[in-house]
């Protein structure tokens, strides 16, 4: 077998085989694959797919490009995973909640992707928080704190890892089959009971539509179920950002204001909750998610799962008083600067992709593969659909490294919203359930 072969089969609109699949996938792990033969094939599954079952033996082989763990803990190994989104912080609050009412949460999360933010680089803001543990380490603190957050290594689906990278510089990441094989390839390896995923659907997602969504959704589901992971998903409104803030340190800052009940963003807290609601029915530590929903409100409310947070991150080399003074540990940007909206009215529209690319041209995320994110910049105080503006109420408020680079996000964040006389109706904050 060879790469050549089977991307030209793929152009061709054929399905390569279950074993040219598993080569591709190892060759992809070993680097036998180039990188160029890499985008070829990503942009050739992109344009042609790969259907059902090449889209599970895709996803088999890259979880078997490497180690596949196996626990045996007193109590179920659940996990989460978005489908990616603009100020979705939910994985940092979901983790340490699902943690304090009893379940075990090996969360093998991933970087910014396109325009979107990624968890582990969200939580690299906080000084000294290492998402890299090693296997042996991971086994060590999920046994005692229940709960980390951290990349695959590198003997964790490492196909994975190399086509993750090279589909977010080469315009192929909104392919289902890509999209499902990268999720799950990961998941799977992490010896998961159960699975619970929220699929963006809107403006700020992968999945434009819901009949996008919807499909993705089933893809996933039926996988993961597939491969005896028990597994629901949620399809969550990304039409505007999920939370008031997008950029690594500003959405820490939220989460650490909900964790201690400094300021609660509504949506935000409904959409970890109901995610934590299905997770904990899918472990049986619920009698159904609506219980479910209610333990995660209790563990948020009551300060347990800020005390599994602050456990967390000492474990990965955070501050051990992380939880008491974040306010002084997280980085800050030396500009900040208003954007006017150019009109009086109320938010009708976003287009929530370009605030997230205008996160990603502050700083915030990669252009390319070497670039590094600078923690500090974003946008906070994001006015959401519905919200009334004009000059004095502004857009947002920019957080930038140098002045000219507030300059550019000013007239990139104006351009992103529409503004209406008329207040509109907010969208659903979830739009389906799919089991």
């Amino acid at each position: 077998m060879d790469a050549r072969s089977i991307n030209a089969k793929l152009r061709r609109g054929e399905v390569p085989s279950t074993a040219e699949l598993g080569w591709f996938a190892e060759g992809l792990a070993s680097g036998h694959v180039t990188d160029a033969q890499a985008g070829a094939f990503a942009m050739a599954v992109c344009l042609q797919g790969l259907g059902e079952e090449g889209r599970v033996a895709l996803t088999r082989a890259m979880r078997d490009s490497g180690r596949v763990l196996a626990w045996d803990l007193p109590g179920p190994v659940l996990d989460k995973h978005s489908t990616g989104g603009i100020g979705d912080c939910t994985s940092l609050l979901l983790a340490p909640a699902l943690a304090a009412c009893g379940a075990y949460v090996p969360m093998i999360s991933g970087r910014g992707l396109g325009h979107t933010g990624g968890t582990l680089d969200k939580l690299e803001a906080i000084p000294g928080f290492r998402v890299a543990l090693g296997e042996e380490r991971l086994r060590a603190q999920i046994e005692d704190v229940r709960c980390a957050i951290v990349a695959a290594d590198e003997g964790m689906a490492p196909a994975d890892r190399r086509l993750y990278l090279i589909r977010d510089v080469t315009g192929t990441v909104e392919s289902i089959d890509l999209i499902t094989a990268s999720i799950l390839s990961k998941k799977l390896a992490a010896g998961l009971e159960g699975l619970v995923l929220d699929v963006k659907v809107g403006s700020g997602a992968f999945m434009k539509s819901m009949d996008e969504a919807e499909a993705l959704a089933r893809a996933l589901v039926g996988t993961a179920q597939g491969a005896g992971c028990m597994t629901s998903a949620l399809i969550t409104d990304m039409s505007q950002p999920l939370a008031t803030a997008a950029g690594n340190a500003l959405e820490v800052i939220e989460v650490m204001e909900t964790l201690t009940g400094t300021s609660i963003n509504a949506a935000l807290w409904d959409v970890t909750v109901a995610l934590g609601g299905e997770a904990l029915a899918l472990g049986g530590l619920a009698a159904d998610a609506e219980d479910g929903a209610h333990r995660i409100e209790q563990a948020l409310e009551s300060g347990h799962a800020a005390e599994f947070f602050a456990r967390m991150v000492a474990a990965q080399g955070g501050p051990v008083d992380f939880v008491e003074r974040w306010p002084d540990r997280l980085p800050s940007a030396p500009v900040m600067r208003e954007v006017p909206s150019l009109r009086t009215g109320f938010v009708l529209r976003i287009d929530t992709a370009a605030l997230g690319q205008a996160v990603v041209h502050l700083g915030g995320g990669r252009l390319r593969e070497t670039d590094r994110v600078n923690p500090s910049v974003g946008l906070a105080d994001i006015a959401g659909i519905g919200e009334e503006v004009s000059e004095d109420l502004p857009l947002a408020m920019i957080h930038a490294a140098t002045e000219a680079d507030a300059d550019a996000a000013v007239a990139a964040i104006q351009a992103a919203y529409v503004i209406s006389d008329q207040e509109p109706a907010e969208p659903p904050l979830i739009h389906a359930r799919i089991a």
